[in-house]
């Protein structure tokens, strides 16, 4: 099994630089963005249209279907959203917060910019005329209003015009490089970070976006030294979180080597990494990229990191569980102990994990688990049909797990449990190849990397909501494989 691991980046700090008249948007904005997440105990997360605490129940819509779980499997509720998968100690990632100081911009610039559900494009063009200030902060709220609910490449254009006013306010920079990096742009997010620094050297902020981008860029020593600053000059345990990871992987992979081809960078131990093995996974790569730009309609814009460990390295760096077999938490990461050529298993396992990159950059690190195993598993190419009679019987019986509660990680799972997940994923996603064709798992990807919810895409392109689709799903499984 091979799981997927985001480990998403945005910007994980409380920032003291002063910019108070974008506090009110950052409160009310945030507070726009559809679907609340629930944190269970058990690892798992849901992504939920609404949900209300009754006496000892949790209570939750999903599109039309209501269901309750008990308030004692709940660890939080997390207001807005997409589900935030990653690694098992993985850092969270806090809002940025502003201190009060700076001039205030008029009291009703914030209603006249957004209202009715949408940002007014006249009022932002008025407010402009208004001062340099007034301008940026108009554009800056329109920005995080378009975050708050996931249109990105719209928020990255209202963040470019706002700093076009006040090119050299930090924070707006800030705001910008944060944005930047959780759209997978490193580069420039490493330019920009780089700036800040420059614009505000005694500020965290910008040696924490530096850090996270050098980190995903795989430039260990690099990130290190500037999340080591970021936490000196204000401690905070996310950063420290990533710093230690970070300094784990060094430790690993200090007298590491690297090659690269078109696309990718790869990073081996040489002893462990024989030449002729090293040659064909790269180009088995390639050729799996140029599979993948035609069969996702994608074209990745980053170099793609991929690090070749030993088994005990893999599991020390990972501390991923005992049945993951590779995964991929923004560098594709592969054991490949007592290997010397490439084989049949090796390529699938290579082209799964190349999936992951290619789906992770399509919905901006929002898909959900069981679409993205499921669209990993089937473009391998995987099929369901040694398990599909069981499957059937297992839907028939009210035994499969809701495929909303597959949102979040499988990483808490026992090994026959994600066996489960994994199948069910998979299953899901022939489902509607054979039904709607593969374009549609694609366009429902591509809508919620656009910001929509999965519940709200999967309405769009098949027409059916979670508990339509579920029930879909079982009579697929029925007529396609019979029941046990």
């Amino acid at each position: 099994m091979r799981e997927l691991l985001l480990f998403r980046i945005v910007l994980t700090l409380r920032s003291r630089i002063r910019f108070p008249w974008v506090l009110g948007a950052v409160v009310c904005l945030c507070a726009a963005a559809a679907g609340d997440t629930i944190r269970l105990k058990n690892g798992r997360s849901i992504v939920v249209d609404t949900v209300r605490e009754v006496g000892n129940r949790v209570e939750y819509t999903i599109g039309e279907s209501s269901y309750a779980i008990p308030k004692s499997a709940v660890e939080r509720i997390d207001a807005g959203g997409a589900p935030m998968v990653s690694q098992e100690g993985a850092p969270s990632v806090p809002e940025v917060e502003f201190q009060d100081g700076a001039p205030p911009a008029p009291a009703d610039l914030q209603s006249r910019i957004v209202h009715d559900g949408r940002v007014d494009i006249d009022a932002v063009a008025a407010a402009e005329g208004l001062g340099s200030e007034i301008a940026a902060a108009t554009n800056f709220f329109a920005g995080q209003f378009e975050r708050a609910n996931n249109r990105l490449d719209t928020a990255l254009r209202f963040f470019e015009r706002a700093r076009t006013f006040l090119p050299d306010q930090p924070s707006l920079a800030i705001h910008h490089a944060t944005l930047l990096l959780q759209m997978g742009r490193l580069g420039e997010a490493v330019t920009l970070g780089n700036r800040v620094i420059r614009l505000a050297p005694l500020e965290p902020a910008g040696f924490t976006v530096l850090g996270y981008a050098l980190y995903q860029q795989g430039k260990l020593k690099e990130a290190i030294l500037a999340l080591q600053k970021s936490y000196e000059l204000l401690p905070n345990e996310n950063v420290r979180a990533v710093l230690e990871r970070a300094r784990r992987e060094l430790k690993a992979e200090g007298d590491f080597s690297e090659q690269s081809s078109s696309h990718f960078t790869l990073r081996y131990e040489g002893g462990a990494a024989p030449p002729v093995l090293r040659r064909q996974i790269l180009d088995t790569l390639e050729q799996h990229y140029n599979d993948l730009v035609r069969d996702l309609d994608y074209y990745p814009r980053e170099p793609i990191q991929v690090v070749l460990y030993t088994d005990k390295q893999f599991f020390d760096v990972t501390h991923a569980p005992s049945w993951t077999g590779a995964l991929n938490d923004g560098r594709i990461r592969v054991p490949i102990s007592g290997m010397s050529d490439m084989t049949a298993d090796l390529a699938r396992v290579l082209k799964h994990e190349l999936a992951h990159s290619f789906i992770s950059a399509i919905t901006r690190n929002r898909a959900p688990t069981w679409l993205n195993e499921g669209v990993a598993q089937s473009v391998e190419p995987q099929s369901i049909s040694s398990n599909g009679r069981r499957l059937a019987t297992m839907f028939a019986n009210g035994q499969a797990i809701p495929l909303n509660e597959l949102e979040g990680t499988f990483v808490n799972f026992s090994s026959s449990k994600a066996g489960l997940a994994y199948a069910q994923s998979l299953a899901a996603v022939e489902c509607i190849r054979e039904t709607y064709g593969m374009s549609s798992a694609v366009d429902i990807l591509k809508r919620i990397g656009q910001g929509s919810s999965t519940e709200a895409a999967m309405r769009t392109v098949l027409h059916s909501g979670y508990a339509q689709f579920q029930r879909e799903l079982a009579d697929w499984l029925r007529r396609t494989y019979g029941t046990e």
